[in-house]
């Protein structure tokens, strides 16, 4: 297999979804494409004609979100006729996937630079709008009629798991919170933002940081709140991502090609999985798809130093943590926080994850491997393992 490398990724700062969200007045391609035009800003010596493909991810391909996103998107953006793109849907896994498909189309020497993102303006269309989910599904009780409320996924995650209690989900709902804005204080995170022009009925304005955070969260704030999915259920909104407009944006090459235009590298592609489990616990499926990524890779989870794992819900994360004996405070998990704290736009959030890897690859140069993994509805998991360039082979934090 020919060398995959992520060469860059950025994106937009993350809004609140909604019509007191900043991106109330935005269309979703205009979010993709500003996206874009800031992947390609930041690196010009990447000759754009010689771009194979574009493929963005959304959820709901309608409106705004329709229209083969990476064609539409690609012209938009100003690059050539002569690129193409495609639109691809896996649900919250969606810009994983094509970032995925892109690398293998590139390791097999199909492509040699490729574009990957995804856009979801949850605002403009809530996950499942206009869907006609076929009657068999529970008439045959193939599916139950609650496994596409993705909180009832979760609840039945505590109801499977007893240990993982109500107060573990909220502390690390508190700690991602935290963490996100310590990274945000030490300017970690807003390097990779693309500031977008937002119109309001108050004018114009610009978006130059993610919306929804929440640094005041506390255990006894969490405590109170309601639990929406079920009475005296265990899932809040301090422990689930909330919903979340916003678009992200990737390049992939071929690790001769970065190499004769002169492009460094964030990261390497060691390999990636996908995986299915029961759509009523979709949050346990990036426990089966990180296990097949790691064999594919001949790698166990103890050569794993980074994660970058999506916070679809706290308990959802801590169900993998505790299938692999992983603390819910590891250090190396979700160093910067996560989607609890900057949300989740569903298909955009698989580069966001990659993106966050990629700086503290930089950083940790004694860090070897890290994964981005992710669930997905429908019961599904993604999983992504990659190698730090930088890599010195010396112990460090």
């Amino acid at each position: 297999m020919r060398e995959v490398v992520f060469v860059d990724g950025v994106r937009t700062p993350f809004g609140r979804a909604g019509e007191k969200g900043m991106y109330a007045g935005t269309r979703a391609d205009d979010l993709a494409v500003k996206a874009l035009q800031g992947l390609v800003e930041r690196n010009p010596e990447v000759p754009l004609d010689r771009i194979d493909d574009v493929g963005i991810a959304a959820t709901t391909q309608q409106g705004d979100q329709g229209l083969t996103l990476g064609r539409s998107v690609a012209i938009l953006a100003g690059l050539p006729n002569t690129v193409p793109g495609f639109a691809l849907d896996r649900m919250c896994a969606g810009a994983m996937t094509t970032a995925s498909f892109m690398g293998a189309a590139i390791g097999a020497g199909q492509y040699d630079l490729a574009v990957a993102g995804g856009v979801e303006h949850m605002g403009r269309h809530p996950i499942g709008e206009g869907a006609d989910p076929n009657p068999r599904f529970v008439a045959e009780k193939m599916v139950s009629p609650d496994a596409l409320n993705m909180g009832m996924t979760a609840e039945r995650l505590h109801d499977r798991f007893p240990q993982l209690t109500k107060e573990r989900s909220d502390r690390f709902g508190m700690l991602s919170q935290q963490k996100v804005q310590a990274a945000y204080d030490r300017g970690d995170i807003q390097p990779d933002l693309v500031p977008v022009a937002v119109q309001s009925a108050a004018g114009w304005g610009l978006a130059t940081e993610d919306e929804g955070r929440r640094p005041e969260t506390t255990l006894e704030g969490l405590a109170t709140l309601k639990t929406p999915f079920r009475p005296h259920g265990r899932v809040t909104a301090g422990t689930a991502s909330p919903l979340t407009d916003g678009a992200t944006m990737s390049l992939l090459a071929g690790g001769d090609t970065a190499k004769e235009l002169g492009l460094k590298p964030k990261m390497r592609l060691v390999s990636f999985a996908f995986a299915g489990v029961e759509p009523e616990v979709m949050g346990l499926g990036p426990v089966p798809s990180t296990e097949k990524a790691l064999k594919k890779a001949g790698l166990s989870i103890a050569d794993i130093g980074l994660f970058e794992l999506n916070e679809a819900f706290a308990v959802q994360v801590l169900s993998l943590l505790d299938h692999f004996d992983i603390a819910d405070d590891d250090p190396r998990v979700n160093m910067w926080g996560g989607a609890i704290a900057v949300g989740h736009p569903l298909a955009a959030t698989g580069v966001r994850l990659m993106i966050q890897l990629a700086r503290q690859f930089e950083q940790r140069p004694d860090v070897r491997y890290g994964v981005t993994a992710m669930c997905v509805g429908l019961g599904q998991g993604g999983t992504q393992i990659w190698e730090n360039p930088h890599y010195n082979g010396k112990k460090g934090k």
